[in-house]
């Protein structure tokens, strides 16, 4: 018979990882993968009968990748501390992985929210995100950015909706934007990427268009155009940091003295 474990990586996440669980209480196994949480995290999740394991923080991929390895059941789901399973949700999932069926893995949609509001436009009213599939046929890149699955075989798509509580206040958001940008922009120096006026101002610019004229962002109201400004801000933030890491290479360039021809 199919059995499910269910991974969840997460950091001082007191706030949501008690939902979380109960949400998942049903699944033969919860593996909570900490990265040495200074609040009440671990206890909570301990307390709820889940399984703790704690490794220092690299990345998204590294840090589930090896979660992975600790995973004994035929399946997994991966789960943030802010996303919930509806009940609906777990009935499909049990059908499926009990369903002797030619897919490996499942895309599940996300009912997003923002500031308390589900948000059915800006962008976000197509996420789906690949976090069921069979152990053993899929791990995640290790890109530090907008990491996914790579799934060995075929993918089906799943009709419930997984909740996610994103950003339940503007600080949330503006913290993700400093570690993305933070990571997106050493990706793109790493890549010998700089910035120019192309992406410190027209990217911006764009993407507040394209997520609030072209994708319906003025169809959540006042919630959309304050997430769309925040998706223009972290292109332009991520851009920023790449300037700001060029500028740095080329203050340690002038100063390093010439050798004047000689060696």
């Amino acid at each position: 018979m199919a059995t499910l474990s269910v991974i969840i990586p997460c950091c001082n996440e007191e706030r949501n990882i008690g939902e979380c669980i109960e949400s998942v209480r049903w699944a033969d196994e919860i593996l909570v993968v900490d990265s040495f949480s200074t609040d009440r995290t671990v206890e909570i999740a301990r307390s709820l009968g889940a399984q703790v394991l704690q490794h220092e923080y690299e990345s998204p991929g590294a840090q589930k990748n090896r979660a992975l390895g600790h995973a004994k059941h035929s399946w997994v789901l991966f789960l943030d501390a802010d996303e919930r399973v509806t009940e609906g949700l777990e009935q499909e999932i049990r059908e499926v992985i009990a369903r002797d069926e030619p897919c490996e893995g499942y895309w599940i949609r996300r009912r997003n929210y923002f500031l308390g509001k589900q948000i059915r436009f800006s962008g976000w009213q197509r996420d789906r995100v690949l976090r069921l599939f069979r152990r053993g046929r899929g791990r995640w890149d290790e890109r530090r950015v907008h990491e996914s699955v790579v799934l060995d075989g075929r993918a089906g798509k799943l009709r419930c909706p997984l909740l996610h509580y994103s950003y339940r206040s503007a600080h949330d958001f503006l913290v993700k934007i400093e570690r993305y940008g933070d990571w997106g922009s050493a990706d793109l120096a790493a890549g010998g990427k700089k910035a120019g006026v192309r992406g410190l101002f027209f990217r911006p610019l764009f993407r507040f268009f394209y997520s609030y004229f072209v994708r319906g962002g003025f169809l959540d109201g006042k919630h959309g155009l304050v997430l769309c400004m925040f998706q223009a801000f972290g292109v332009f933030y991520k851009y920023a940091r790449l300037f700001e890491t060029w500028l740095g290479e080329e203050d340690r360039a002038a100063l390093k003295p010439s050798s004047g021809g000689r060696e």
